[in-house]
């Protein structure tokens, strides 16, 4: 195999492939990058039986063939290459790779032992990438990283007719975002569900943010459910998260009288400076009152914290106490000058239900984005 690609383009196709790959494999040849050489470019390729990652570049091909490569060591290589072409050759097992002055010879890996690149041939949709991409930044910070419920760490894609929403929980939140959907020619009766990995969404939302729309698929495949995104001679396919996602959309009030709206940087900065003196796992106090609400920290016996913000109340006053990180997560996903937190209620009066974070236009009028974002409050100690 002999080929000439431009350095930049090679580079960034192999960061593309190995991103996903994982840091540790018990199977070393999982940890390689195929690479093709055809008639027309090259396609560089990796899979570890989860998920996959393929893209097409254009290169000059005087050799075709395929050669299978260490993936991290190919980009380390490819990222400080000189700003010159990249040469490829292969001579038996042996790999040169020379741009500029430097060379570098690599030992290639078995291509008759790596397994077949999951193919997804049938289009389910298609989504706005800018839009998937701020969806998945605001919803895959509430899925759950503890692998002991697999389940949960993942974010569960719902699609209708012409919405695609987006949940994550890890219990102690839920987020939830939808998007608008465009099936094509496909019908959608009832409702499709893919819980996909949060990690690998995330890489998709990154990766695929500018590319206009993404071509998404879903497909039952020898038993395997997998999910592709497409965009821009790139795919990803992932398989699906198996088991029944929490019913959690059903802990979202219809409407709450009881709420406050603030300034959405006022509250992050106080939430940011208040928590400081806090003890590990330490949750803030806060009091939501008709002059304002108040955060207290109470950390050490050397150190105690508060501040007060400025707030609209409609309802009655209200204290809750939030694990600020939490917090914190919900309030960065609302892309608004001003926030609202609800108060929802519980069957017993002392017991504070979740709090409802959503986003607000003005300080009279409701966001117009479907983002939601409920947090669990720990309970005061009265």
């Amino acid at each position: 195999m002999r080929f000439q690609a431009n350095r930049d383009v090679f580079s960034e196709a192999v960061s593309f492939a190995v991103k996903l790959l994982p840091q540790r494999t018990t199977l070393p040849i999982l940890s390689g990058v195929l690479i093709e050489a055809t008639a027309t470019g090259l396609i560089l390729s990796s899979f570890d039986y989860e998920v996959s990652a393929q893209t097409e570049i254009t290169a000059e091909v005087e050799e075709t063939g395929k050669i299978l490569v260490s993936g991290r060591l190919l980009a380390e290589i490819a990222s400080r290459l000189p700003n010159a072409p990249v040469r490829f050759s292969t001579e038996n097992s042996r790999i040169k790779v020379s741009c500029g002055s430097a060379s570098f010879t690599l030992l290639s890996m078995p291509v008759e032992e790596y397994p077949s690149i999951p193919q997804v041939s049938t289009q389910s949709g298609l989504v706005p990438a800018e839009e998937f991409a701020a969806a998945v930044a605001q919803v895959a910070v509430a899925a759950s990283r503890d692998d002991v419920t697999p389940v949960i760490t993942g974010v569960q894609l719902e699609i209708t007719e012409n919405s695609l929403s987006l949940v994550a929980t890890d219990r102690y939140r839920v987020a939830v975002r939808e998007i608008d959907w465009d099936h094509g020619s496909n019908t959608t009766e009832g409702t499709i569900t893919a819980l996909v990995p949060a990690r690998t969404l995330q890489e998709v939302g990154k990766t695929f943010g500018h590319s206009g729309t993404i071509s998404v698929s879903i497909t039952n495949n020898d038993d395997r459910e997998l999910i592709a995104f497409t965009a821009n001679k790139k795919t990803v396919t992932s398989l699906l998260i198996k088991g029944n996602f929490p019913p959690v959309r059903r802990l979202f009030p219809e409407t709450v009288d009881n709420y406050a709206v603030m300034n959405t940087a006022d509250l992050i900065e106080a939430t940011r400076r208040v928590q400081l003196v806090l003890e590990r796992e330490a949750a803030l106090r806060f009091t939501f009152a008709a002059d304002g609400v108040t955060l207290e920290a109470v950390g050490s016996e050397q150190a105690q914290a508060s501040e007060t913000i400025d707030a609209i109340l409609s309802g009655t006053e209200t204290i809750v106490s939030l694990k600020p990180q939490f917090l914190l997560d919900g309030l960065s996903a609302v892309h608004s000058e001003f926030v609202r937190i609800s108060f929802t209620k519980t069957e017993n009066p002392n017991k504070p239900g979740p709090v409802l974070i959503t986003s607000q236009t003005s300080r009279e009028q409701a966001g117009a984005d479907s983002y939601k974002y409920l947090l669990q409050p720990n309970l005061l100690l009265r």
